[in-house]
């Protein structure tokens, strides 16, 4: 019996990604160009649904808790005519965690640090990030290992096909476990048909695939 299929949708721009600082579990909302690329996102749905013959209504909408995966989503919902509400919020699909790298304090405001800033900070940490870059967890965060287990975790709920709302961290992990093979030489997470991600080169935009899955094993 095939599995349910993902389209899976980054979030649109923030300012925090024009300004390339780590967002990771911050609530950094929408900008206006993400908001349109999120309008951008629905219409290819749309496209990708009347090629399907299927219908908007027949799919499950999950989002990522953070504002800017639960924007998207709404205005995903709105553009294909659904009400813009009428979605799961779901905690494993947040993004990854960066901990102290998310941000510092300066007199009271939080902002983000830029990877050059964390370099100067913590210069003997990235160099340990780059001799492990899945296995590394940032002090008080995650690793991409960890973000696997918990996708892989949510996925094994998901029973009906489904457009999802959530991160480039996370899709990293469904890359990483499209690509990691099993005993039996299968994919343990999910498949890929067509072109698949492309993460790399303008990491602000979201991007929309669909993802035929497989059980997990392991």
């Amino acid at each position: 019996m095939p599995r349910p299929v993902i389209y899976y949708v980054r979030h649109g721009l923030t300012d925090w990604n024009v300004q390339q600082r780590l967002q990771g579990r911050h609530d950094v909302p929408l900008n206006a160009v993400g908001c349109a690329q999120a309008v951008c996102c629905a219409e290819i749905l749309q496209g990708l649904f009347r090629r399907d013959d299927k219908t908007p209504e027949s799919f499950n909408y999950v989002s990522s808790p953070l504002v800017r995966a639960r924007k998207t989503m709404e205005i995903v919902r709105a553009t294909l005519g659904l009400e813009p509400a009428g979605y799961t919020v779901e905690a494993r699909l947040a993004e990854i965690a960066f901990g102290k790298w998310e941000g510092l304090t300066y007199f009271g405001k939080w902002e983000g640090l830029t990877y050059s800033e964390v370099m100067a900070r913590d210069e003997h940490i990235v160099a340990e990030r780059e001799s492990d870059k899945w296995g590394f967890t940032p002090p008080g965060g995650e690793s991409y290992a960890q973000v696997t287990i918990r996708i892989r975790q949510w996925y094994e709920t998901v029973d009906k096909d489904t457009v999802v709302t959530a991160h480039g961290g996370t899709a990293r992990a469904f890359d990483r476990a499209s690509r990691a093979r099993t005993a039996t030489g299968r994919h343990p997470l999910f498949h890929r048909p067509g072109r698949g991600l492309r993460l790399r080169g303008k990491p602000a935009r979201p991007l929309c695939m669909r993802a035929h899955l497989a059980a997990a094993s392991g």
